[in-house]
């Protein structure tokens, strides 16, 4: 909460706006650049990226069990690896952009490689010649040929292909458009704050047509059809991007994101036996207000007391400059601390996460595992159950933006309605009841199929997608918004790459749990409860009281 406040306080009126140019490096122009309309190229992108890319990792597991022949267990852990691979790239993606590149070329750059991607796995499924020999895998899975060798290493150079574009793309889509709005101007601050809803907006529209049209390809064109269309998809964003070129303000890169962050610690531990003097404007970079000289966007806090020594000046007796690994600004030395201070709330959303691995990879099992006929002739592919929360969600985000947003900020004072660490602690408390209603709906239909049977509505499950996106659309957007809104000059496609991070490490926790599982319950003749490609086998699992 002491992040939150002192973040407030420095955007009314002691916040220095961070210099912009245009795309030929000139300073930009408020009235040319910059804006929704300059943002709005951007969230084409989003829309376009997350399409290509939700169409591809929510039918995936398909796609490798049907197609590559890999047991389920293996399946599951080659998406969640994949997707966990994704948000942990995007780390990559925000170092490159905030020290070298910047967030439009990284974006670029980064786009292209997706792309080459998803026509190399199109091309792919469509070659019968870089694929096993067809079979089924429910019911002929011991006779059926894994893949390997040189069928096995295009499809894991194609899929990482994906994997390396779309992390370093991912965070640079969100802080490329949150840069072009002023934190400085009171207007533009709170435009801000809808940019990031529509964002999510975006990215929800993005989600539900490749989780409908796109699956339905896949379920009916084929995969190499399925994957070319997301190729197509993705060259559009990249095509829309490039067109905004002109309005676009840019932030420059600030070099080495991480060599400041060094210096303090190098620093801090060289003059750890040296005592902090009593008087805080003794320390280097500090004016007589107690405001680092060379920024106006920070203040001097009492937490973690010791990085202070830092800036602690060395009287020697000669007027020899001290090395900037020994002698640290206040500013470099408080943006170590937020950065510090943002962890916790990174960690509390690691389990977040690991539940929407699960609901992307062992609730699509679930649901083909069930009845999927939806009249006589139309069959609901299950990878599309997970359309259900994005179009409530294409409903109530803008709901949110245009009525609850300004309802809130009457009685808060608060820009967004509700603060982001608000909104994510309630997002966190609605996940919980997204995997009570996933085990007890598991439970019936094992014991529906078990006992008597008969094969559950595929539209069973549904409550769990559901109670998850209104989790989701709290959850997400609050954790960009406070990330990005960190008083770190230089860092925000960094800062936003650790909401996305926090992904990775869910989707690898729950590759864990599933191997963990596995090898706990395996025995000479059953080789774990959740090796089994049919769910309902005896030896199956209730997959989700397992997170």
């Amino acid at each position: 909460m002491e992040m939150e406040a002192r973040r407030q306080n420095n955007n009314k009126g002691t916040e220095v706006e961070e210099s912009t140019v245009d795309w030929k490096g000139r300073p930009s122009n408020p009235n040319k650049h910059g804006g929704m309309k300059a943002a709005v190229f951007v969230l084409g992108l989003q829309a376009f990226e997350i399409m290509a890319i939700a169409a591809v990792g929510n039918n995936l597991i398909t796609y490798v069990i049907n197609e590559m022949h890999f047991s389920l267990s293996n399946s599951a852990n080659i998406v969640t690896n994949f997707i966990g691979t994704v948000f942990l790239l995007a780390l990559l993606g925000g170092y490159l952009s905030d020290s070298f590149l910047g967030s439009f070329w990284t974006m670029l750059i980064f786009g292209f490689v997706e792309l080459s991607g998803f026509i190399l796995l199109s091309v792919q499924a469509h070659l019968p010649q870089l694929k096993p020999p067809k079979c089924n895998m429910v019911t002929d899975s011991e006779n059926c040929e894994e893949a390997k060798g040189f069928k096995a290493s295009i499809f894991f150079l194609a899929l990482y292909l994906v994997a390396i574009g779309s992390g370093c793309v991912k965070p640079n889509m969100i802080a490329h458009g949150a840069d072009q709005f002023d934190q400085s101007n009171p207007k533009q601050s709170k435009k801000l704050s809808s940019y990031f809803n529509a964002a999510y907006f975006a990215f929800s529209t993005g989600e539900l047509v490749a989780l409908t049209v796109l699956v339905w390809v896949q379920t009916h064109s084929g995969m190499d059809v399925g994957f070319g269309v997301s190729a197509a998809a993705m060259a559009l964003g990249l095509f829309g991007v490039v067109s905004g070129t002109l309005y676009y303000r840019n932030k420059r890169p600030q070099g080495s994101i991480f060599t400041p962050i060094a210096q303090v610690f190098v620093a801090a531990m060289l003059k750890r036996k040296q005592i902090c003097p009593s008087n805080p404007q003794m320390l280097h970079g500090l004016n007589q207000n107690n405001v680092p000289n060379d920024s106006g966007s920070v203040f001097l806090t009492q937490r973690f007391r010791f990085l202070d020594k830092a800036c602690i000046k060395v009287e020697d007796g000669t007027n020899k400059k001290e090395s900037p690994w020994r002698l640290c600004t206040v500013t470099q030395v408080e943006q170590v601390k937020v950065l510090i201070s943002v962890v916790p709330i990174f960690a509390c959303t690691i389990i977040f996460n690991t539940i929407l691995a699960q609901l992307q990879t062992f609730s699509v099992q679930q649901g083909s595992a069930m009845n999927n006929k939806l009249t006589k002739n139309f069959h609901v592919p299950p990878a599309s159950l997970q359309s259900i929360p994005y179009i409530m969600l294409v409903i109530l985000v803008p709901l949110y933006d245009k009525f609850f947003v300004p309802f809130a900020r009457k009685y808060t004072g608060h820009e967004s309605g509700i603060s982001p660490l608000q909104r994510i602690g309630f997002g966190l408390f609605l996940a919980t009841f997204s995997m009570i209603s996933a085990a007890l709906m598991e439970k019936k239909r094992r014991d529906s199929a078990l006992d008597s049977g008969k094969t559950l509505s595929i539209f069973s499950i549904t409550p769990q997608f559901l109670i998850f996106g209104l989790s989701e659309m709290f959850t997400a957007v609050g954790l960009i918004e406070f990330f990005y809104k960190q008083s770190l000059k230089g860092m925000q496609a960094f800062l936003t790459a650790m909401t996305y991070c926090s992904y990775s490490f869910g989707f690898y926790l729950s590759s864990l749990l599933v191997s963990f599982v596995n090898k706990v319950t395996s025995s000479s003749s059953n080789r774990g409860w959740l090796s089994e490609n049919d769910l309902s086998t005896k030896t199956g699992l209730i997959f989700s009281t397992g997170c």
